[in-house]
């Protein structure tokens, strides 16, 4: 089960992708889909992690340090397995969804809709593997990993993908008023964006 644990991930991150349209362009990307599969895929990077507590609780015997399996047919299902989440789930598959994803954005702009959701959802799935290995970056291999992983993520969007927002906010902003739609949204995501770490930071400090 812990040998599983990174293919289980690398699926639920496939997952999260295939819902990262939706919740985007329906606002529910936080507690909707994607948010629920990104969890699970921190749950099963820190897995062994996690497991480590129940020893704590009287719980079953110690894990071991580098878990094997002695089963030659159990080893071989484990290395199928994996083989068959990274070379097809991952390397193959993946790239299809990304495809029809960027399908998507062009109907979407054809309708007159917001082509952004889905374009991004594309770009996702593309780096899957990349996501993967930066999430396994924050691993701290300690009882609270999954939270640190957690905290590592909330950093990462705070600091990195919240500017990136606010300017496709701003371009957004840009073509909303040259379309002679509301700017104001956009306006108000923008400062959203940019203060949002600012604004944590205050309601921390008066808890």
């Amino acid at each position: 089960m812990m040998l599983l644990a990174p293919s289980a991930a690398l699926v639920c991150l496939v997952l999260a992708g295939l819902n990262f349209r939706r919740d985007v362009g329906g606002a529910s990307i936080i507690g909707g889909g994607f948010s629920k599969w990104m969890f699970w895929a921190i749950v099963f990077i820190t897995f062994p992690s996690l497991l480590s507590w129940f020893p704590s609780f009287g719980v079953g015997p110690s894990l071991p340090g580098s878990p094997s399996i002695s089963t030659a047919w159990l080893s071989s299902i484990q290395s199928d397995v994996s083989n068959f989440v990274s070379n097809f789930v991952v390397g193959k598959l993946t790239t299809a969804f990304a495809a029809f994803f960027l399908l998507h954005s062009l109907l979407d702009l054809i309708q007159g809709g917001n082509p952004l959701p889905a374009i991004l959802g594309t770009m996702f799935l593309l780096a899957i593997q990349t996501t993967y290995t930066l999430l396994q970056g924050w691993n701290t291999a300690g009882q609270y990993a999954t939270v640190d992983v957690l905290d590592s993520l909330w950093t990462y969007v705070a600091a990195t993908l919240c500017p990136i927002a606010a300017v496709l906010g701003i371009v957004g902003a840009i073509l909303n008023f040259a379309a002679k739609r509301p700017v104001k949204p956009m306006i108000m995501a923008v400062i959203g964006f940019l203060t949002v770490a600012s604004l944590w930071k205050l309601i921390v400090s008066m808890m």
